[in-house]
């Protein structure tokens, strides 16, 4: 059941974010590492009504936070629109529930939570050396929009973005 986060899921999504950081090393993808994304980015995104979690049981499967925030480098990329967006910011899977189609249910409830809004666009990016999520993102239908400088890492970050159909 996917429910928006409080703060006692905190401890759960750091869980994963570790296991996320230790994977992301052996890969050498630097996207997150022991300082981003820390406990506060999640605690500040669950004050603001962002974050949003996947449970099964009592067990913590997933996360991501969607708002309408645009990095400023976002400006630079071949979006297929100029209209208002909502965006896929921090989104992690148990590695224990992969291949299970979790983190595609967190893409659809993201397509879902825009709809319901009245919002029929979707923008997102990841590193990109972060093999899984971009090819999560172009099963999921995004369309590649461009690469950019992104939070002082040294490889590039390639943004995707999706129009809606009702």
């Amino acid at each position: 059941m996917i429910r928006k986060a409080n703060l006692n899921d905190v401890d759960g999504i750091m869980d994963i974010v570790n296991q996320i950081v230790v994977e992301m090393k052996e890969s050498n993808n630097t996207q997150w590492d022991e300082n981003y994304p820390k406990a506060e980015n999640f605690k500040q995104d669950i004050e603001e009504g962002s974050l949003y979690v996947d449970e099964f049981e009592g067990d913590l499967i997933g996360f991501v936070c969607i708002n309408d925030l645009q990095p400023d480098e976002y400006k630079e990329m071949n979006w297929i629109s100029d209209e208002d967006a909502l965006v896929i910011h921090r989104m992690g899977i148990n590695p224990k529930y992969r291949r299970q189609g979790k983190a595609k249910n967190l893409i659809r409830y993201a397509e879902n939570l825009a709809m319901d809004n009245g919002i029929m666009y979707l923008k997102t990016d990841t590193n990109s050396m972060n093999i899984k999520m971009y090819n999560l993102f172009k099963k999921c239908g995004f369309r590649f929009a461009g690469q950019m400088e992104f939070m002082g890492k040294t490889d590039v970050f390639y943004c995707y973005d999706i129009k809606l159909d009702v």
